[in-house]
């Protein structure tokens, strides 16, 4: 167990948000400062729940009271979002994926449930199929895994035109620091109708997700993506390595970004794939369907 490290005073963000049973601390990943935030009983079975963009810990927030009782929820804000430091490299999602598992070291966990959503389950594959010995299961919320079929993706691809906007070096980051705008309304197309983001909490991602350090960090996210994954994906590398976690892909009927045909687990390597889809429900699961998030989490972790 590490010794606690005192959140800094950071003023270009707002306070924290406050979530009844969440301890909050600092842990040093590989030379990182990382933001956890930790609920639930400390011996209880540990799951590791990583958000998506461009949110924090706090996009977890419906889920932890439904899950602390049972679990210990480890929930890390990503490099560069909420309360984690901003370094200068590190983007990658070979990078997350090794911060990541610095952390785990320094809280001494040797295995831990895993939970992604969005950016943090593309994360959470990279993880499983790294280190498969560290997860005793996967559940990716509104992801596609790094198998899909060509012609699913072909045809959805589409779907990402936002991304442009965010990407380019240099230019993604002024577009997000200055049009924040971009951010409410990439939140609020995003999910259906029925499930409408509270003001308060939108206004926590759209401020958090702005400033200069969390604009900088999406940009470079998104543009190692486009350089890195996105050939590997186009070459079938991804095919060379085999999934060996027990894994469950969990998306929502409308997600506008990742479709259903996108889940399909048809040919890819994996020992135990499978994918349920959510009626009604759009990209962000935790917001919009919390108590079916922590069902398919008592059912693929309770011991």
């Amino acid at each position: 167990m590490t010794t606690p490290h005192p959140l800094p005073d950071l003023p270009h963000l707002p306070h924290l948000p406050h979530l009844p049973g969440v301890r909050h601390r600092h842990l040093d990943a590989d030379g990182v400062r990382l933001h956890l935030a930790e609920a639930g009983d400390e011996g209880g079975t540990p799951l590791l729940l990583l958000h998506g963009f461009p949110q924090h810990w706090y996009a977890w927030h419906r889920v932890i009271p439904l899950l602390s009782g049972e679990f210990r929820l480890l929930c890390l804000d990503l490099p560069g979002f909420g309360r984690s430091e901003a370094p200068r490299h590190g983007y990658t999602t070979d990078d997350r994926a090794r911060l990541t598992l610095a952390a785990l070291d320094r809280l001494g966990t040797d295995r831990v449930g895993l939970v992604g959503h969005d950016w943090g389950a593309w994360t959470g594959f990279e993880l499983a199929l790294r280190a498969p010995e560290r997860f005793t299961g996967f559940l990716a919320l509104n992801m596609t895994h790094p198998w899909p079929r060509q012609r699913a993706l072909l045809g959805t691809a589409w779907r990402f035109w936002y991304t442009a906007l965010l990407e380019y070096p240099g230019i993604g980051r002024r577009i997000i620091r200055h049009r924040s705008t971009l951010l409410a309304h990439l939140l609020r197309r995003a999910t259906t109708a029925q499930h409408p983001w509270p003001a308060e909490e939108l206004a926590e991602y759209v401020s958090t997700g702005s400033t200069p350090a969390a604009a900088r960090a999406a940009e470079l996210l998104h543009w190692a993506f486009v350089v890195r994954d996105i050939p590997r994906l186009a070459s079938g590398r991804f095919n060379k390595r085999r999934l060996t976690v027990p894994t469950v892909l969990l998306g929502g009927e409308q997600d506008p970004v990742i479709r259903p045909s996108l889940l399909s687990p048809a040919g890819a390597p994996a020992d135990d794939l499978h994918a349920e889809v959510l009626p009604g429900c759009g990209h962000f699961l935790p917001h919009e369907a919390p108590e079916e998030v922590a069902d398919a989490v008592r059912k693929l972790f309770r011991p």
